[in-house]
């Protein structure tokens, strides 16, 4: 088990991804403290990983209050005694599908400003508690856009980018402190519930927008959710003792080169 012993705080784990890293967590062996907004959902996560022999105590925590967050991790520090990894996993709403110029201020604003809040308070609270012990890991999430210019996503890739910069600059400060900061960049896993949810609204768009997703990596595949989970167990472990302020591409490809062009008559060609 990667992470026996260690005590994970997971942040909106009622959302499909969340969820999916809380599980993987408990079942490497984490102690996870699996927050949300809803006690109702927050509860059934809990007690399926504890039913299936993991460890997980629930509570309700809005991640964008300061105060709730800094409350909870005190019932944390209290109870086991420190924390270990600490992943914020929130859905922001964001307006995409139009041009940049069609769009208000706040509708770009916004997705750029909750995203920030949100990650500010969760590390922050997370590095103080983390910095006592003297080690942790803090891990955060963001998309294709973060890494290359992707049209018609609005607020989303400048938050992505954001995001990106803003756990490279943690990072610095915290390692004198044996603290790691990484940031993971997906390629958006077809899977996870909004994905699930667009696709049954609209499955002739969504399945010709996969598809043009699919083209754009190199391995012509998109990261499930399990992918991008499997990844975060890794990074929270002590096998990647050493690997800190950077964002680990986990896009299939699609952030170092948009190549669905490729093809053995291009090189042909050439």
């Amino acid at each position: 088990m990667l992470l026996k012993h260690k005590r994970a705080v997971v942040y909106g784990a009622t959302g499909s991804m969340g969820g999916a890293v809380a599980r993987v967590f408990a079942k490497e062996g984490a102690i996870v403290f699996c927050t949300g907004r809803t006690r109702a959902s927050i509860n059934k996560l809990a007690s399926e990983i504890n039913n299936a022999g993991g460890k997980a105590f629930a509570a309700v925590v809005d991640a964008m209050n300061e105060k709730e967050v800094n409350d909870h991790l005190d019932d944390v520090m209290q109870q086991s005694g420190g924390i270990d990894v600490s992943f914020n996993a929130i859905g922001i709403s964001n307006k995409q599908g139009i041009v940049l110029t069609k769009m208000s201020t706040n509708e770009f604003v916004d997705p750029v400003e909750m995203t920030m809040r949100t990650q500010f308070i969760t590390a922050t609270a997370a590095a103080r508690a983390m910095m006592k012990k003297g080690s942790g890991v803090i891990l955060t999430l963001t998309a294709t856009p973060g890494g290359i210019g992707y049209p018609m996503v609005g607020g989303f890739g400048p938050a992505s980018a954001a995001l990106e910069n803003f756990s490279m600059h943690l990072a610095v400060g915290l390692g004198v402190y044996g603290i790691r900061v990484v940031n993971i960049r997906s390629g958006g896993s077809p899977d996870s519930r909004p994905f699930r949810e667009a696709k049954e609204a609209n499955p002739e768009v969504m399945d010709a927008a996969l598809g043009k997703m699919r083209a754009d990596t190199m391995l012509k595949r998109q990261p499930s959710m399990a992918d991008i989970a499997n990844i975060a167990v890794f990074l929270a472990s002590d096998m990647a003792a050493t690997i800190t302020g950077v964002t680990i591409d986990a896009t299939a490809g699609t952030t170092a080169g948009i190549n669905y062009r490729t093809s053995e008559k291009d090189f042909e060609a050439n």
